[in-house]
């Protein structure tokens, strides 16, 4: 394995949980992402990246004449969909992000979360969902997190491996679920005392204007996120970000940050200097 692709760093001590979209994952700027986590990881950064895939299941499901469900913006996970999300999530877009750190100089470990298992999960129950009409909706095999395996992390962390998560959980009985990237990531900062959480997709932070990327906001506390969904200057899927953002810097994450559209470098810099590059949000 190459390091040449790492580049120097003053020391940095942490853990930092790096939640990676699909749409990222699957993009042009994947490489430069993995050069600044290798070069976090060689600087001493204890780093766990979990990563989605909904754009790229979505399009196989599509080509293979699987119908996509979703109700209120939340994917219904049928059996079908379910082996969807296991080929492209757990297989293939971890194979290639794994790959990607590896030609960056990193030592990345795939992993999904029925290894260990890293992500233990159970069944969501049917539960109302805001803009899904009055009745409870089942989201079918969809989970939500009831542990994590800190051995095996912490295992992996300190030999300076970087373990790559994909969204799945699995039940005591083998029971495999889909589970949203946002949700796992939110859930492994909060159990690894994470210094930050970092979440990078196509969106450079929290936006005064969706229409300018000018108007990024750098720092938000609690207060002033709950202030603007009542504007309504944060909308739509932002909204659910946010309040799982908040509600893990309630259970003691110290800093979590919303950034995209990256250059070479901003990653590291976010993580270095909050605010920086993208919208930080504070308790």
């Amino acid at each position: 394995m190459s390091g040449t692709m790492v580049s120097e760093e003053p020391g940095f001590e942490g853990t930092l949980v790096v939640k990676l979209g699909g749409e990222v994952v699957g993009g042009e700027a994947l490489a430069v992402i993995a050069a600044d986590l290798a070069a976090l990881s060689c600087a001493g950064a204890r780093i766990v990246v979990v990563h989605g895939g909904g754009p790229q299941a979505t399009k196989l499901q599509e080509r293979l004449g699987i119908p996509v469900q979703k109700v209120a913006g939340r994917r219904v996970t049928d059996a079908e969909t379910l082996d969807i999300m296991k080929m492209v999530v757990a297989g293939k877009l971890n194979v290639e992000l794994c790959a990607a750190l590896v030609a960056a100089g990193a030592k990345p470990v795939g992993l999904h979360g029925a290894s260990g298992p890293v992500i233990r999960a159970a069944k969501r129950p049917p539960k109302v969902y805001a803009g899904a009409g009055p009745d409870p909706v089942d989201l079918g095999h969809v989970g939500d997190v009831t542990g994590v395996d800190h051995d095996l992390l912490n295992l992996l962390m300190r030999n300076a491996y970087l373990p790559v998560v994909a969204c799945i959980g699995a039940g005591h009985e083998g029971d495999v679920y889909n589970i949203n990237a946002d949700t796992v990531a939110n859930r492994l900062a909060v159990e690894l005392g994470a210094e930050s959480l970092l979440l990078v997709s196509d969106v450079p932070g929290v936006l005064q204007d969706v229409n300018d990327p000018a108007s990024r906001i750098g720092r938000l506390t609690a207060a002033e996120g709950q202030s603007l969904i009542e504007s309504g200057v944060i909308s739509k899927g932002m909204i659910v970000k946010i309040e799982e953002s908040f509600a893990a810097l309630r259970e003691g994450v110290q800093r979590i940050h919303i950034l995209g559209h990256l250059k070479p470098g901003d990653l590291s810099r976010e993580a270095r200097e909050p605010g920086s590059v993208g919208t930080v949000l504070l308790p």
